[in-house]
């Protein structure tokens, strides 16, 4: 084919009119040569113009769209289904068993059997997606990720640990705490925090991914969480450092081998109690030392375990109406605030945690380092003959029981809070045969009055019956009556002891609210039961009960002295009880004096071992008995050789309760000296 021409070309080429070629021609002349003969506009006749009309229903629009939503829709959930089974697939079969991930700093592949987290039988647990981001880090040797292995499940078989240190071998199994359970209640913002450092600890094992893995997989498999993934560190030069994902939360830990230490944490938002887990994270991460050759095993220290358990996040407000769960009353009482919590003593120890068909019974073994020696401790355990040998008790660790969590009784101070509630009532009193103890189920109160050789008859009324046996069993040296001159080794064993297990309210009420009925009355009545501030619908009928208080009255001799644990001395900022917490205690002291009591007055111990000085109310129904509460310090003491039995041993039976002890109590504490405060009207 010939190669299309322009225009300009073919003028070229055609002669001009004049004869002269297009190059010779001048600008008009080349113009009117160019321009069309004719328009070429007027030879082009105009076309038609074509238009369509459609007209569609509103009907058909509507199920258009209907048929095409529902099209949508359908293909949408059939890629789902085909995206989550070809996930699971993955999972199931093309995860390796031991999937390591292992990228060492300089870049190269290296490889490292750790375990693979797995499921525990019939635990469902839900698909997760998983984000991560890996950074190549100079102070990192390797990095391992594993993830949950779907293709099999820890057999039934596991071996089933039993708290053994806490409950004995009838307690309940570990694995019954289910975490995160649906049935287990409304899920709550809230959570527990267990902190645990570890020292002396085995430097090999601290520097073994392998061995550190596998102990964080059986402790997730053990305490029944699940473990989603975990990814490890080997440090540079030595050490490791782990971090768990839990469907529950998390886990992590971080190890200095050359020192012997690993601080860890572990949190879950699960129902189960994760202080019970105490015994298997020492069993499984304090490894102890091995002895280098030529070393004496004795001259290795045991690994030592420190640990604070905390309540997170947000517990009450959301549901008003909601009931409390199991253990949320805990949460900033005593217990929680003053053990638990403190990650700084020497020995916090859990000697027995259980629940009574009334009330929370722990009992916990701690040493703080500014109370106590820790070494002097571990001096008074050996065989050598040193002066902490000869005298274990001056450097054992403070015992406390607790009940629903407020502390009631403690080793360091039992002595001086039994023996202040108990004695100076009994030697005001001429000669107390008849006592009455509302409470005290630990047996200290009941046996501060058998040393008395006046008493003839003790009754403790004790609703818990369950409190004996615990406390007979954790806190032996509360009951033991064995340097009692005549008594038994146990006092409830003493012949003049008697223990009913009721209501005391109901007790005293059936046996004298009426005056007229012929029941043996007491000469003295101890009430070593709840505090007056205690958040509980119980305590502030014994606080408060008109019938009650009555009774109480009514059931003492004409000479007879009303004793009660009144709770702690107000703080010198703090308002009157009248308007402040302790609301019923002022109560309480009103209606006294309404019922007939001639004198009431209130002293304090300052020895009790609890954190404020603790407060103790007495009233006298006659004059005379007052005025012996206000004898000399002389008097008291020849009144105490007089009524306290011998002892069996050089021990004294009063260890802290003399004379001077005595001239302290007849001083009112300056905080319930103050004025209450009156209602004024401004004048105008």
């Amino acid at each position: 084919m010939c190669p299309k021409r322009s225009p300009l070309e073919m003028h070229r080429r055609r002669p001009s009119p004049s004869g002269m070629t297009i190059e010779e021609l001048n600008s008009s002349e080349l113009v009117a040569l160019l321009g069309p003969a004719e328009d070429a506009t007027t030879r082009i006749q105009p076309r038609e113009a074509f238009s369509m009309s459609m007209k569609l229903s509103t009907t058909f629009m509507a199920i258009t769209f209907i048929v095409t939503s529902l099209f949508a829709f359908s293909f949408g959930c059939v890629a789902r289904i085909s995206i989550l089974a070809s996930y699971g697939q993955l999972q199931s079969t093309h995860q390796p068993p031991h999937p390591t991930s292992t990228l060492s700093a300089e870049g190269e592949l290296s490889v490292k059997k750790l375990p693979a987290p797995t499921i525990l039988p019939g635990k469902e647990v839900p698909y997760t997606t998983y984000t991560s981001k890996h950074f190549q880090m100079p102070g990192s040797s390797t990095s391992n990720t594993l993830h949950i292995d779907r293709s099999s499940s820890v057999p039934s078989s596991v071996k089933e640990h039993r708290n053994s240190s806490l409950f004995g071998l009838d307690g309940p199994n570990m694995n019954e705490h289910v975490h995160n359970s649906d049935d287990s209640g409304e899920h709550v913002p809230a959570g527990q925090h267990l902190l645990v450092d570890f020292k002396d600890v085995d430097s090999e094992f601290l520097n073994s991914e392998e061995r550190l893995a596998q102990a964080m997989i059986e402790l997730t498999n053990e305490s029944k969480l699940t473990l989603l993934s975990y990814h490890c560190h080997s440090l540079v030069p030595i050490g490791v450092s782990c971090a768990g994902v839990l469907l529950e939360s998390h886990v992590a830990f971080h190890t200095w081998p050359l020192e012997g230490v690993i601080t860890m944490d572990l949190f879950t938002c699960g129902g189960g109690l994760l202080i019970p887990l105490l015994p298997l994270v020492e069993k499984l991460f304090g490894v102890p030392r091995v002895p280098e050759i030529g070393v004496d095993p004795k001259d290795i220290p045991k690994p030592t375990m420190l640990w604070s358990h905390k309540w997170r996040g947000f517990r009450h407000g959301y549901d008003p109406n909601a009931e409390e769960e199991e253990g949320d009353s805990h949460q900033y009482q005593c217990l929680d605030r003053w053990v638990l919590g403190k990650l700084n003593l020497d020995i916090k120890k859990p000697i027995a945690s259980t629940r009574t068909k009334f009330q929370a019974y722990d009992v916990y073994e701690v040493m703080h380092p500014q109370k106590r020696d820790i070494v002097s401790y571990q001096k008074s355990l050996g065989q050598e003959d040193s002066y902490e040998a000869r005298n274990p008790d001056l450097f054992a660790p403070n015992r406390i029981l607790f009940l629903d969590g407020v502390s009631q009784s403690t080793r360091y101070g039992d002595a001086s809070y039994h023996e202040s509630i108990v004695h100076p009532a009994m030697i005001a009193h001429d000669s107390p045969e008849r006592v009455a103890i509302i409470g005290g189920g630990e047996g200290a109160t009941m046996r501060e009055v058998l040393k008395h050789n006046t008493v003839k008859k003790v009754v403790m009324i004790e609703i818990d019956d369950e409190i004996v046996g615990l406390s007979k069993q954790y806190l032996p040296e509360w009951s033991d009556c064995s340097n009692i001159e005549c008594s038994a080794k146990w006092c409830f064993d003493d012949k003049r002891a008697e223990a009913r297990y009721e209501d005391a309210m109901a007790y005293f009420i059936n046996s004298f609210y009426n005056a007229g009925k012929e029941e043996e009355k007491y000469d003295v009545i101890i009430m070593d039961a709840l505090d007056p501030n205690d958040g509980v619908e119980f305590a502030t009928y014994l606080y408060t009960d008109d019938a009650y208080i009555q009774s109480l009255y009514n059931g003492l001799t004409e000479s007879g002295i009303l004793v009660v644990q009144v709770g702690e001395v107000p703080a010198s900022g703090a308002p009157p009880d009248e308007i402040g917490a302790f609301k019923n205690r002022a109560l309480m002291l009103k209606q006294l004096e309404q019922v007939g009591f001639k004198s009431i007055h209130l002293y304090e111990e300052g020895h009790s071992g609890f954190m404020a000085p603790w407060a103790t109310l007495v009233a006298f129904k006659d004059e005379d008995t007052r005025n012996n509460w206000y004898r000399n310090s002389a008097e008291v003491d020849v009144q105490i050789k007089k009524r306290i039995r011998k002892a069996t041993s050089r021990t004294p039976l009063l260890r802290n309760f003399d004379g001077s002890t005595m001239m302290s109590y007849q001083i009112t504490p300056k905080g319930f000296r103050r004025p209450t405060p009156q209602k004024t009207k401004c004048s105008t």
